[in-house]
């Protein structure tokens, strides 16, 4: 009975993650849940079972569900010309040249940024390869731009790497609001000492974060002076990068 109600569950989620990377938009656990036949609490808990694996991820506040980072990581196998990836890679080039730092692409996850490309730096110290790794949202400047525009839920523990010291959550709050108000992100030693970083956000076609992108470095070249001049071009890129992506709303960053 075990083996068989293992083997239902399965089924359900499977199902589940069918409908949403099939749907023309993102879908919410009701709709979702009524077009499967299925309980609200049910899919709920098998929708949280696919979120926590980077199956699915939930838009903003509503919480609807799109195709979650592991897919879209995986996705340009399939259809190269179309995938988001190849969408960034100009975006990624200016950007690379430009700063001559190390440049990513990143989608949001409620276990971390999760990073799908890169153009690395010129100079030797500052070369690390994101690719594919996962990072705390609260210490990265992707990270902070997919908290600030709501394409993730602020975590439940924030913890600083580097001084092991829990952040407070109103300072976080204050820190949000202020990238809300001037389009991108910073940080600066705290997913390291040492390692700056500036990020802007990426929107899609229906006006929610699907992507940052970003400008990584050591403190030494990326200082305040040079974030503030980086900070324009990176807005640029984004939006750039937005308009690929079908998003053409006139009234502010991408």
């Amino acid at each position: 009975m075990a083996t068989e109600t293992g083997t239902q569950a399965i089924d359900r989620a499977a199902q589940l993650l069918v409908r949403v990377v099939e749907s023309p938009r993102p879908l919410g656990v009701g709709e979702l849940a009524e077009g499967a036949g299925l309980p609200k609490s049910t899919t709920s808990r098998l929708v949280g079972a696919l979120e926590r694996q980077g199956l699915v991820q939930r838009l903003g506040d509503r919480g609807r569900l799109r195709p979650g980072p592991v897919l879209q990581r995986f996705a340009h196998r399939d259809d190269a010309a179309a995938n988001l990836v190849e969408l960034a890679e100009p975006a990624l080039q200016i950007l690379a040249q430009l700063s001559r730092e190390t440049v990513n692409l990143a989608v949001p996850s409620p276990l971390g940024a999760e990073h799908l490309a890169q153009h690395d730096s010129e100079h030797f110290v500052g070369v690390t390869n994101w690719v594919g790794r996962r990072v705390p949202l609260h210490v990265a400047a992707n990270g902070k731009v997919f908290m600030a525009f709501r394409a993730v839920p602020v975590p439940a523990t924030l913890e600083r790497f580097t001084a092991h010291t829990i952040v407070r959550r109103d300072a976080l709050a204050a820190d949000l609001d202020r990238i809300r108000a001037r389009g991108f992100a910073t940080a600066v030693d705290e997913l390291e000492l040492g390692l700056a970083a500036l990020a802007a956000p990426v929107r899609g076609a229906g006006g929610e974060v699907v992507a940052a992108l970003s400008v990584s470095g050591p403190t030494t070249r990326l200082t305040p002076e040079r974030i503030e001049g980086l900070a324009p071009p990176l807005l640029e890129q984004a939006q750039a990068l937005a308009r690929r992506l079908g998003h053409h709303d006139e009234r502010g960053a991408a």
